[in-house]
């Protein structure tokens, strides 16, 4: 490499292994002042019970349907799913220019806790070890239905995200068609295993954790880092070291030390800004009932929008929208300063 190439101030772009996609990296103007949009911070300031919110416990959501009293996490069917089980797989196809399928699928909602005011990293360790294993258990579940090809497991946190519900939860989507960012992602680890005849992400990971340049945190069984393509600002990935395709064989060990990745990162992020950090988060796995994928590696990636502080957003438009994904921060610097926030939420330092 020409010596006066410099990542961390020439503007170039990086690869995502995964994806096959490029990201354009600009540092150099991470000096340009803000005129732009500011966000109001939503107060944080929620009751432990809400007799108004559908995932509190006792009461009555859309449909009717009376939560029960639960004590810990609590699954449901969706209300209002983007998927429907009774759907007929029929298809439209008008001179390859009109072109539809229909999806078949399961939508359910999983409350991470009873208290309304609370989230991930506010949770005890073994209150996210449970919602670990609820994750797990609705996994094998869903799989046990051939006709379901994917299962993503995810959580929207924050009104800038587009959540509906302050009340702590995540969910589960499963469809009968394999969706276009996991196509992606199968056919890169499929590549690189074909010719190397491991893991892409276990190989990514050795190299990582030989340049902690990225790296987060690390336990026994999964490594918290910024990718090298990361595009949005403070963006992370969470990785088993154990090369497996899915949660559903994650041992009891790796499903606490997954709890406590989960923790840290979130504590971190709340730390960052020191507000209710705002993201998108989710797994991806092996798809299922749809032959092998020995390539597949677990990962769960996750996608925060905040930029500055925590009333400035990171938008995607313009050349993001119309070229390719671009970003002024780089990986490493996102890195750092997460890496060196405390791991105590900063709500229990001022208590």
């Amino acid at each position: 490499m020409n010596q006066n190439f410099d990542l961390n101030l020439n503007p170039h772009t990086r690869l995502n292994i995964l994806t096959g996609e490029h990201i354009l990296v600009s540092p150099h103007r991470t000096k340009r002042p803000w005129q732009g949009k500011v966000e109001d911070v939503s107060p944080d300031n929620r009751p432990e019970y809400d007799p108004k919110c559908y995932l509190c416990p006792g009461n009555v959501r859309a449909d009717g349907e009376i939560n029960p009293d639960y004590k810990a996490s609590f699954v449901f069917k969706n209300d209002f799913a983007a998927l429907l089980e009774d759907t007929e797989v029929d298809s439209l196809n008008e001179d390859d220019l009109l072109v539809a399928k229909g999806e078949r699928g399961l939508c359910k909602v999983i409350s991470f806790t009873p208290k309304h005011d609370l989230t991930l990293p506010e949770l005890t360790r073994d209150q996210i070890i449970s919602v670990v294993e609820v994750w797990q258990k609705e996994y094998n579940e869903l799989s046990a239905n051939n006709w379901i090809k994917y299962i993503q497991i995810f959580e929207n946190k924050g009104e800038i995200m587009g959540c509906s519900n302050p009340h702590p939860h995540g969910q589960i989507w499963a469809q009968s068609s394999i969706p276009q960012e996991i196509i992606k992602e199968t056919e890169n680890q499929k590549n690189y295993y074909a010719i190397h005849r491991k893991s892409l992400l276990s190989a990514y990971l050795k190299l990582e954790q030989k340049k902690q340049e990225r790296i987060l945190f690390e336990n026994e069984h999964f490594v918290v880092l910024v990718p090298f393509w990361a595009v949005w600002p403070y963006e992370t990935m969470i990785i088993s070291k154990r090369h497996v395709t899915g949660i559903n064989y994650f041992t009891a060990a790796e499903i606490a030390a997954l709890a406590d990745a989960l923790k840290i990162l979130t504590t971190k992020y709340d730390n960052l800004f020191e507000t209710s950090f705002p993201y998108s988060a989710g797994m991806h796995q092996a798809p299922v009932n749809n032959g092998e994928y020995p390539e597949w590696h677990w990962h769960m990636h996750f996608y925060p929008p905040l930029l500055r502080s925590a009333t400035v957003k990171k938008f995607m438009v313009g050349y993001e929208l119309l070229a390719n994904a671009q970003r002024d921060i780089t990986p490493e610097f996102a890195a750092k300063q997460l890496k060196d926030l405390p791991t105590e939420h900063y709500k229990a330092k001022k208590a």
